[in-house]
């Protein structure tokens, strides 16, 4: 009722299960999916896999009630370009919706600070029993390119990106775009993680900046 009072969005359908999401989202294609952790059947974090893998257009917003590592861990390494909390309010909820449909991420305050935190664990562990190769930047990335890279992982948005490196819109929106499609990455905060990953950013300042007020 809430989303669906909008001016601006519709809701297509509804399901009781990921099993009734995946053939939904496959029969009526939509351009946001809300789903829950906590489904019958098949869970959120495995319909968003199905959903990614099926190759489903449409981008993934997380709820639970749980703030939780893996569940954090879990809906950003399946795909999903957003994850909130159900006490989110109401005008958060509807202006995330938005967020992601316009091609960015969203992810509540709590759980920032538990992603990055799990990055500098487990994610740091993982990355020292890899291969160098594994964890470097693709090839081929330009010097401003890694540049705003960078600035994309310290969460500036485009506008302050621009102002920063007294740059057009364009051009900014034109390098983020070539940056999702040299490294693969799905979105944003695919691109945040890419940069911890390989030193990019320094992951300590990013911990102080999501424990910051506002």
């Amino acid at each position: 009722m809430l989303l669906g009072a909008q001016a601006d969005m519709e809701v297509a359908w509804q399901a009781t299960d990921g099993h009734q999401a995946l053939w939904h989202a496959q029969t009526d294609p939509v351009d946001v999916i809300l789903l829950d952790v906590q489904m019958p059947g098949l869970d959120g974090l495995a319909t968003t896999h199905r959903l990614i893998e099926a190759g489903i257009q449409g981008r993934i917003v997380i709820l639970t009630t749980f703030d939780v590592d893996e569940y954090v861990m879990g809906a950003i390494e399946a795909g999903a370009a957003g994850f909130l909390l159900k006490n989110t309010p109401p005008e958060r909820l509807i202006e995330a919706v938005r967020t992601v449909h316009a091609g960015d991420c969203v992810i509540s305050p709590g759980p920032t600070r538990r992603l990055l935190t799990a990055v500098r664990t487990g994610w740091k562990e993982r990355a020292e029993a890899a291969s160098p190769q594994r964890w470097s930047l693709p090839p081929g990335l330009t010097e401003r390119e890694t540049e705003i890279l960078a600035l994309v992982a310290r969460g500036l948005t485009n506008q302050e990106i621009c102002d920063r490196l007294w740059l057009s819109m364009a051009t900014v929106k034109t390098h983020v775009s070539h940056l999702l499609a040299k490294t693969g990455a799905r979105d944003r905060v695919q691109l945040v993680l890419l940069a911890l990953r390989t030193g990019v950013v320094d992951l300590d300042e990013l911990l102080a900046g999501a424990a910051s007020p506002g």
